[in-house]
């Protein structure tokens, strides 16, 4: 192929999704040129912005990453499919729109394992930067500035309702605002929803920073190496076009900044010759520097979804299926509430798996639907409630591995999901809740039939092989370029970012996290983007 020298900027973001709009914003509104390399097309696809299109977009062939994980040693050797986006915008185009930062402790934990700055008083601002709460909103926590607007729930049904009053009768209280003082409690999800359309970081960040002349957004553009000068990034080669296009190359002045995710970025290092020494000799990379962590660390969220029949109300089953479709399409053109502007997950529940647990450790993440056979986008034909849990702060720990040093393919993802006990254990204990919520007093008149797992299905060993045999992965995956001191085997970036033993390069997206955060991964994505930036331009820390 040939190959095609292009420009010359002051920065490069690899990967236009959450966290690389927000820097090119961020970059070229103090004045810097940025080049934005996107693999994958821009986000005109209409389904991209009906929060209702998430159940046809996290299947897209177009608009994701097919990437699937290794068969799994916790999971009775089944591997899921691990769509990550790939359009601008990223996984904040596709995901399922929630809104949640996590607990204090996580980030005083991220600072107290050697990374100064990152604390929850550190990061608060950050956070409340980005956000226009269109809520109630205390100003010490939130934010009402910001480009990315977070509203409150608008459709309403009395399963929801009714599972919240449930909560409230096992001991677990209403919580209005889990981005709050606390996230303990039950309540509504708050999403990233406006006027009844998605708003991705494509659409909050980007289409600010497009229309500038020190900006250039390139889509189609496959990242195939960092270019590396005497242990400095100073640019990217990448195919524009798919694997039968030219070879290009770009340049950086300054910085070389990745944000391509916790699976690309790993894969993209690597390739690089940056990485395990032995995942590269095995690949036929050659090696620049053995790094062991790249890749190392990986952790996702993994779900069980317990479901029960319901009756004597209506749930989503019965509201978008045959001619009641058309009525709320109609009711979605005309701005009124519809299930077609929610969430796939309306009602959150933060609690502890066991008296004895010092913090929550568990999400639920509940909807007044159900699917047949699990698979989201199947509706059941009859009124359902699925209560999916999942332990917030996994233990398990998988790795992410080229096996070639082909571009276009794969890497080997291994999540190796239930394979820590504590994972077991706290998850166990989220299915017993789900059966006491199902039982108390103010759900239970709609509970017809407990569906999955049936009742019979009762001892721990019982629940544990469901759990193992039906639990699918939350699309949540962290931690593969570590931030930590560079003394710790398994740390990839320092506490400003910067590439260990790598000049001019930095890795600012969920890869970086020393440990998942109590929540869905996009908003503290946001933040690490906010705080990059800021750090990148040598800013003051705010206030």
């Amino acid at each position: 192929m040939a190959t095609e020298t292009d420009d010359i900027f002051d920065y490069i973001v690899v990967g236009a999704g959450t966290a690389g709009c927000v820097l090119t914003e961020r970059l070229s509104a103090a004045g810097h040129s940025v080049c934005t390399l996107e693999a994958g097309p821009r986000d005109t696809n209409p389904l991209i912005h009906i929060p209702a299109g998430y159940i046809k977009n996290i299947y897209s062939k177009k608009l994701t990453w097919n990437f699937r994980s290794e068969p799994g040693p916790g999971v009775n050797g089944r591997s899921f499919p691990l769509p990550q986006g790939r359009v601008l915008g990223g996984s904040s185009s596709i995901n399922g729109l929630n809104y949640v930062r996590g607990q204090s402790t996580d980030y005083d934990n991220w600072a107290a394992a050697g990374n100064p700055g990152w604390s929850y008083n550190d990061v608060l601002p950050y956070f409340r930067r980005s956000e226009k709460r269109l809520g109630k909103a205390d100003p010490k926590y939130r934010g009402t500035d910001g480009e990315l607007p977070i509203s409150d729930l608008d459709w309403h049904n009395p399963v929801s309702d009714a599972l919240i009053d449930a909560a409230g009768a096992i001991g677990i209280p209403r919580n209005p605002d889990h981005n709050g003082a606390t996230q303990e409690g039950a309540g509504f999800f708050q999403r990233t929803i406006y006027r009844g359309k998605r708003v991705s970081s494509a659409k909050a960040f980007l289409s600010k920073a497009r229309r500038r002349p020190n900006v250039s957004i390139r889509t189609h553009a496959q990242c195939t190496s960092i270019i590396l000068e005497n242990g400095v990034a100073c640019g990217i080669r990448y195919i524009q076009g798919g694997s039968g296009g030219k070879i290009r190359t770009v340049r950086a002045r300054r910085e070389v900044i990745l944000t391509a995710g916790a699976i690309n970025t790993p894969k993209l290092l690597q390739l690089s010759g940056l990485g395990p020494a032995h995942v590269l000799k095995a690949a036929g990379i050659e090696v620049v520097r053995d790094i062991q962590g790249v890749g190392a660390n990986l952790r996702d969220h993994y779900a069980v979804r317990m479901v029960s029949r319901i009756h004597g109300a209506p749930t989503i089953n019965t509201k978008v299926q045959g001619p009641a479709l058309a009525i709320q399409v109609a009711r979605w053109l005309v701005g009124l509430p519809s299930p077609l502007a929610i969430s796939p997950s309306l009602v959150h529940i933060f609690c502890r798996s066991d008296p004895s647990v010092d913090r929550p450790d568990l999400e639920f993440a509940c909807a007044p639907a159900s699917f047949r056979e699990g698979v989201v986008g199947l509706l059941d034909k009859h009124p359902g409630l699925t209560l999916g849990v999942w332990q917030e702060r996994p233990e398990s720990l998988g790795h992410v591995r080229v096996k070639s040093g082909d571009v276009f393919q794969a890497p080997s993802i291994q999540p190796n999901y239930l394979t820590d006990e504590r994972d077991q254990k706290t998850l166990l204990g989220g299915m017993r809740i789900a059966r006491s919520l199902f039982r108390a007093a103010p759900l239970a008149r709609y509970v017809e039939a407990e569906t999955a797992p049936p009742p019979d299905v009762e001892s721990d060993d019982e629940l544990l092989a469901f759990a193992r045999e039906k639990g699918t992965t939350v699309y949540h995956m962290i931690g593969t370029a570590r931030m930590g001191p560079r003394d710790r085997p398994d740390s990839v970036v320092d506490h400003e970012l910067r590439f260990h033993g790598i000049g001019n390069l930095r890795v600012c997206d969920a890869s970086i996290m020393p440990s998942m955060p109590s929540a869905n991964t996009n908003a503290t994505t946001l933040m690490i983007a906010e705080k990059a930036a800021d750090m990148i331009l040598a800013r003051t820390a705010l206030q």
